[in-house]
């Protein structure tokens, strides 16, 4: 990339700032996130119970959604299973709903076959779309690295890999995976790209995924795909390379995203087993794509005026 080769000369530009213009609106949007007020539509309260099954086996009591409710509000306070039974029983009872609430050990069993329905990703834009991807590591929840630091003893908690794919325009997570921390980044790629439907215009990652197969994987999901990754310092230019591309500074918003699941959802995963960490995942990523509906904010350049 073209900025590499020139950084040594970039010290005398100055750093672009920018001006949110909607501040009093985008204040008052992030107040409303930590609003307790909560309600229940009468489709919500119809799908409650799960539908009778004609199979073998135990009934479920409960929907999907229902289940869903309840992760998603223990995902947006910071509680656990039993807190989170305790806040939805409360809500309920100053509510007037008599509607029974999942257990914590419904909530814990049913975390591991919780599966997030087709409908219910995130709408996508008109027209190509401009894909960031990248991954970042998740704590398992535990005294793994205390114990391994004081004591010396080895633990057998490791650490998860987040692959996400984010939309340029849009900041939403549009795709994510959750994999074991021995897993490659370009690897999930074409995991990730399965997941979007829509056309895709450009495709943006660091040198981490730099190689023949990001390359192969991207352009059969979208031929025209402008792909835009840094070469490795080893990268030996290719028949088909067509010189440097533009836009590889909207990678920033992925880590934007990134610091926001962290920040807002947690640095570990509560969950012990794996498919209900997936599934903490994947309700973190919903939490995160309702919040800017909240309010987002606009913002322009700032002029630089010279002395």
């Amino acid at each position: 990339m073209p900025y590499k080769h020139n950084a040594d000369r970039r010290h005398h530009i100055a750093k672009m700032n920018f001006r949110v213009t909607n501040w009093p609106e985008y204040e008052a949007g992030l107040r409303r996130r930590g609003s307790l007020t909560l309600w229940m539509t009468p489709e919500a309260l119809a799908g409650w119970h799960a539908p009778r099954r004609k199979t073998r086996g135990g009934q479920p009591r409960y929907s999907d959604l229902a289940i869903e409710t309840a992760l998603t509000l223990g995902c947006v306070f910071g509680m656990r299973l039993r807190q989170t039974e305790g806040l939805m029983n409360s809500v309920f009872d100053l509510m007037g709903l008599e509607i029974p609430v999942p257990d914590h050990t419904t909530l814990s069993r049913r975390a591991q076959t919780w599966k997030l329905p087709a409908q219910r990703n995130p709408p996508l834009p008109d027209g190509p779309l401009h894909v960031l991807v990248d991954s970042t590591g998740l704590k398992v929840y535990g005294a793994g690295q205390w114990l391994e630091e004081k004591h010396g003893a080895r633990s057998r908690r490791n650490w998860r890999k987040f692959h996400l794919a984010v939309d340029a325009n849009s900041g939403e997570i549009i795709a994510h995976r959750l994999t074991d921390q021995g897993t490659d980044d370009p690897s999930q790629v074409e995991p990730l790209l399965s997941q979007i439907d829509g056309e895709i215009d450009q495709f943006t990652a660091d040198g981490a995924y730099d190689g023949k197969p990001t390359y192969q994987t991207v352009l059969q999901h979208s031929a025209t795909a402008n792909v835009v990754i840094p070469p490795r310092s080893t990268a030996v230019e290719s028949n088909g390379d067509t010189g440097p591309a533009a836009g590889y500074g909207k990678r920033a918003l992925i880590e934007t995203a990134i610091g926001r699941y962290k920040g807002l959802i947690g640095l570990r995963l509560r969950a012990r087993s794996f498919p209900a960490q997936q599934t903490d995942v994947a309700i973190g990523c919903i939490v995160l794509n309702r919040m800017p509906a909240c309010g987002r904010p606009e913002s322009i350049r700032r002029q630089v005026t010279q002395a």
